[in-house]
């Protein structure tokens, strides 16, 4: 009999961390992975389509000829692309084995990882099936992480098909560069794969947006600056339109769109890519044995403490990307670890996700953490809004590379707290750190004119941003008006 103090299914960010979490805590933990190790993150996700992303940026500055340089002969191929990603992700894996292996139970250690391949399901609440390659074996818990991800979101009457009709776990199914592409949806995903295949200049990449802006659910001003980035990179965006049928040809596809004001219009590519989003992979557990269902949308409910929804003590917990909290590696993992406490530990505190960050990998990269205007603006808060613009930061200067801005929100009742951040342009993950730990402490101006920032630095930017809330910039919004902006909003004024 296979017994362990806790069983994780799924290797991916949430579940990986919350077993080497537990193996902290001297306990015996069981891995059960469905198809790769270290989940879709590494192999089709966020380690893959970022590797693709930092190639693309290499070739983009390696084509560029306006800053005294040229290179000649500059060529790429897309299978020789495709294996420097394909190795990236497996660099990765290998450590996670690696250090499976250093903690296997053979190694009699103090905890010990049994990582075992197959597809789970639930007999009852302290033992699974797990099917493998060979045989059925039954694996018995005190605990147990559901932790099985995500996939892509498909799209009706469109099947993928890895040749024309590919999706971000496909992609890397393609022999060579599509001539021309179209990319449905207009998220994150979508907008960081026009970014990649525009910026290796051997694809013509139509984008296609639902409403009249792409990454709808931020502020007009970051989508405005997303949109230009795009367009500028030689991307179509398709405003207002939806799909309304793609027609598979011999060598091509024939896609015909409608648009908001009723026009038509037929384009043809070579490849389309699917980028509505991403599903909860909640199917085929035998939940109904463990007395539970997720909703309607495939996400399980969980309390506070990341315990799926049960009346008394519950030994199952949810992380990751089915638990509805945003599907960001660094909430998976913050809750995986969080779990193993919760568990094996003392924990006093809930989670608390205002403080959460996002990188979109654009061109150039975006950063974002906490709350931004639309979402302040929709519970009728107050609050005030300093702009600077990266135009006027030195390091950017120097690095001839000026798009972009840093854009901080605080509260305006009096305590000046940090509310959110939005930042664009070289380096913009520098930013995130520093103000996510600054709402997560719900700390105000005071603390943070004590940091000082180096010179040249990217950081500057945002250095100068905060003074503006004291109208003691360096430069002023008088003498740059389109670079600098300091403004307030109240519901019942307005801004």
């Amino acid at each position: 009999m296979d017994k362990f103090d806790l069983v994780v299914i799924g290797s991916g960010p949430a579940g990986f961390s919350a077993a080497m979490r537990a193996i902290d805590y001297g306990k015996h933990v069981c891995i059960i992975e469905a198809k790769h190790i270290g989940g879709a993150g590494i192999m089709n996700g966020a380690l893959t389509s970022k590797t693709l992303w930092e190639l693309s940026s290499d070739y983009a500055i390696a084509s560029l000829v306006n800053r005294g340089y040229r290179a000649s002969g500059l060529s790429v191929d897309y299978n020789q692309v495709k294996k420097t990603v394909i190795q990236a992700a497996k660099d990765k894996q290998y450590q996670i084995l690696s250090q499976i292996e250093t903690f296997s139970k053979e190694k009699n250690r103090k905890g010990s990882v049994t990582l075992v391949y197959g597809f789970a399901q639930f007999i009852n609440r302290n033992s699974v099936e797990v099917e493998t390659e060979d045989e059925k074996q039954i694996i018995y818990g005190e605990h147990f992480v559901i932790a099985t991800g995500s996939r892509p979101r498909s799209y009706p009457g469109l099947p993928v098909d890895g040749k024309q009709i590919v999706d971000s776990e496909t992609i890397l199914n393609l022999k060579k560069f599509p001539e021309r592409m179209i990319i449905i949806g207009s998220g994150i995903i979508g907008c960081e794969f026009a970014t990649i295949f525009s910026n290796f200049k051997q694809t013509k990449v139509h984008l296609l947006d639902r409403t009249e802006r792409v990454i709808p659910f931020e502020d007009n001003d970051l989508s405005d600056f997303v949109s230009n980035s795009l367009e500028n990179n030689d991307v179509t965006i398709h405003y207002e339109a939806r799909l309304n049928t793609i027609r598979k040809k011999e060598n091509y596809l024939e896609v015909v769109l409608d648009y908001d004001d009723g026009h038509s219009k037929v384009i043809e590519v070579d490849v389309a890519l699917i980028a509505i989003g991403r599903v909860p992979n909640t199917e085929n557990l035998n939940l109904e044995k463990i007395g539970f269902e997720p909703d309607k949308r495939g996400v399980l409910g969980m309390n506070d403490f990341c315990e799926i929804n049960d009346v008394g003590k519950c030994n199952i917990y949810a992380s990751g990307d089915i638990t509805g909290h945003g599907q960001l590696y660094n909430v998976a993992q913050l809750q995986g670890r969080y779990i193993a406490d919760t568990m094996f530990g003392i924990v006093e505190n809930a989670i608390t996700y205002e403080n959460m960050s996002t990188l979109m990998f654009f061109k150039p990269e975006v950063a974002a953490v906490g709350k931004n205007e639309k979402q302040l603006r929709a519970i009728k808060k107050s609050y005030k809004v300093g702009y600077y613009s990266n135009e006027l930061v030195s390091r950017q200067i120097a690095m001839r590379n000026t798009k972009g801005f840093v854009k901080i929100i605080i509260s305006d009742d009096g305590n000046d707290r940090i509310l959110g951040m939005r930042a664009a342009g070289p380096q913009a993950s520098a930013f995130i750190v520093s103000v996510a730990h600054l709402i997560g402490e719900k700390q105000g101006l005071k603390q943070v004119y004590k940091t000082v920032h180096p010179h040249p630095g990217v950081t500057e930017g945002l250095e100068e941003c905060l003074r503006l809330f004291t109208e003691s910039s360096v430069f002023k919004p008088e003498a740059f008006p389109k670079l600098i902006k300091y403004y307030k909003w109240k519901p019942d004024i307005g801004e």
